[in-house]
């Protein structure tokens, strides 16, 4: 297995947003992907996020998806929004590597803390980042409101 990992660029969308629905179907949510390949493209432009990518042969198998946020409390952040790698390539490291990549970010850009959420029924990925002694907090409860 010969894997790559790389920036994601405007030319790697679709791929991106194919993984999110990907991801999307795994968690029990096959229809909530309402963000179209447009979306994708002009908020990339724009900033709105940046992705790195895991390839094999020059197909995407895995990607990681953040953007810059800010902590009150700490400062600097990044804030993990998708982090996923196509069922047929699980367990084979590669979700190593792009955590790596995502480290790597968090370093270069002088962050002190990376935040994500993780589906309580979701065992082996709360098992994964145990293994980075991750803390997982159970008393905090997610908010959101859609603006239509």
């Amino acid at each position: 297995m010969n894997i790559t990992t790389r920036k994601a660029t405007l030319a790697d969308m679709k791929a991106v947003r194919d993984l999110v629905v990907e991801l999307a179907i795994y968690e029990k949510e096959p229809d909530a992907v309402t963000a179209s390949l447009e979306d994708y493209q002009q908020d990339f432009n724009n900033g709105w996020f940046e992705c790195y990518l895991a390839e094999e042969a020059e197909q995407v198998v895995g990607m990681i998806l953040y953007y810059n946020t800010y902590s009150t409390w700490k400062g600097r952040m990044l804030y993990l929004e998708d982090f996923v790698v196509k069922q047929s390539h699980r367990r084979k490291g590669i979700g190593k590597l792009l955590f790596k990549e995502l480290f790597n970010v968090a370093q270069s850009k002088k962050t002190r803390l990376i935040k994500w959420q993780v589906l309580d029924w979701n065992k082996p990925a709360i098992e994964f980042y145990k293994s980075y002694q991750a803390i997982i907090e159970k008393e905090w409860y997610n908010c959101k409101i859609f603006i239509d």
